[in-house]
């Protein structure tokens, strides 16, 4: 009789160790064929796949439940088979652990969840009743609600002693499970969603300088004419100065009126404006973008003033690279001379120099204050503003000015030192 019933726990156990693996490695398909099926089974499996932290709560009370009384049976088996004094203490003791656990292991956990592996869709409508049945039967229904409580307790705490993990540190992940080998603009991408929210809006936007746009002032006629010219598909629009931005203008919104005359009153299509702070992290700007469901916003500076604007095509291109389009025209201007000689337009943000030199840029971030081009960049290092052919030294990098004059500097050359070791040196 004891064997019956040793066998029949160990066939629980089997059941019950398999459906932990069923249920929880059922794939997006099993679960639409559960969820349309009408029978009673596939209604309990539903209802115990709602809430899986009591579901895994009631699988491993009742396992465990099961497993000490297989224990305790076969070593009370073991006692009337092999009493004491027929065996040696050794051979008893290898009775009871060892094959006991291994008939344990093999028959009630490894042979199951192999099985419910490949049949976890009937697995888990076979076992629906039976732990739907053990979830509300006393005491597994007290031991669960105690479990479910102490693991939700170790989780919240969990949360709150959550370690931030730096960009550094994300980025040596990302070294680490790419490695040498792997993809390096697939790397590359990775490593700039990494730096993705370090970056605020003022390194990314297009400066006022550069910024083509309407004036409120201006006819039907010279609007088409500045739109063909630009070929933007939105432009901002002013009043009197750039620091008075009145609005975008969207070209789609100007296809039904391709007839009208210079008296068509466009400035009725205007739409509001969305205005950012320069120091506005990107990562914030492109979840405004999506809330909005907008594309430009207008950069402002400290003072109210219009410092430029910024696109969601500039934040994109922060992670996958340049986008362009038929229209485009390369904007970064730059020559290079040989490996370690460049020359830049003075206005050519920091960021794309990053990006031509392939260098993640921490010396000039560390080092820079306010500045956000080259020609700023080397102004603030000299601390005043340069004329041609003066130099400026930083780190490994010379910068001379070549072209200039009493208010900015347009050009730079750029020139990259090898750095030399100390034992070279020596």
């Amino acid at each position: 009789m004891s064997c019956i019933i040793l066998i029949l726990m160990l066939m629980m156990s089997a059941l019950i160790s398999g459906s932990e693996v069923a249920y929880f490695s059922l794939g997006p398909a099993d679960l639409e064929e559960i969820e349309s099926d009408n029978s009673k089974s596939s209604e309990v499996a539903v209802k115990l796949l709602d809430n899986p932290k009591e579901l895994l709560a009631v699988i491993l009370i009742a396992n465990n439940f099961i497993n000490v009384g297989i224990i305790i049976l076969s070593t009370y088996l073991s006692d009337t088979i092999f009493p004491p004094d027929s065996v040696s203490l050794l051979v008893k003791r290898l009775i009871d652990i060892v094959a006991i656990t291994f008939i344990l292991l093999l028959f009630g956990e490894v042979i199951p969840k192999i099985y419910a592996t490949k049949h976890s869709k009937s697995m888990s409508l076979l076992m629906a009743k039976p732990l739907n049945f053990i979830r509300r039967l006393p005491p597994f229904s007290w031991l669960k609600a105690g479990l479910i409580a102490g693991t939700s307790l170790i989780s919240n705490r969990g949360k709150k002693k959550a370690v931030n993990i730096s960009t550094d540190e994300l980025s040596q992940a990302v070294e680490l499970t790419m490695g040498e080998s792997g993809d390096q603009s697939e790397k590359k991408i990775w490593h700039d969603i990494v730096r993705f929210g370090e970056k605020d809006v003022k390194q990314i936007m297009k400066p006022r300088v550069d910024v083509e746009a309407l004036e409120v002032g201006m006819n039907y006629v010279q609007v088409v004419e500045k739109l063909e010219e630009t070929k933007y598909s939105r432009l901002p629009v002013y009043e009197g100065s750039f620091d008075k931005i009145a609005g975008i203008f969207f070209i789609k919104d100007l296809l039904p009126y391709l007839d009208e005359d210079e008296n068509f009153n466009w400035r009725d299509l205007i739409r509001d404006p969305f205005f950012v702070p320069e120091n506005k992290k990107i990562d914030d700007l492109m979840i405004n973008f999506q809330e909005r469901k907008m594309h430009m916003a207008v950069v402002v500076d400290e003072y109210g003033g219009t410092s430029g604007i910024v696109t969601l095509e500039d934040v994109l291109e922060e992670i996958v690279g340049e986008i362009t389009d038929e229209f485009d025209e390369d904007d970064l201007q730059y020559s290079k001379l040989d490996d370690n000689n460049y020359v830049f337009e003075g206005k050519t943000s920091l960021i794309d120099i990053y990006k031509v030199l392939d260098i993640d840029g921490t010396l000039f971030e560390e080092a820079k204050s306010e500045s956000d081009t080259l020609a700023g960049f080397v102004i603030e290092q000299a601390g005043k503003i340069l004329k041609k052919g003066e130099r400026v030294k930083f780190e490994n990098y010379t910068f001379t000015i070549e072209a200039a004059d009493a208010r900015k500097v347009k050009r730079i050359k750029m020139t990259i030192h090898e750095i030399v070791s100390n034992e070279e040196e020596d």
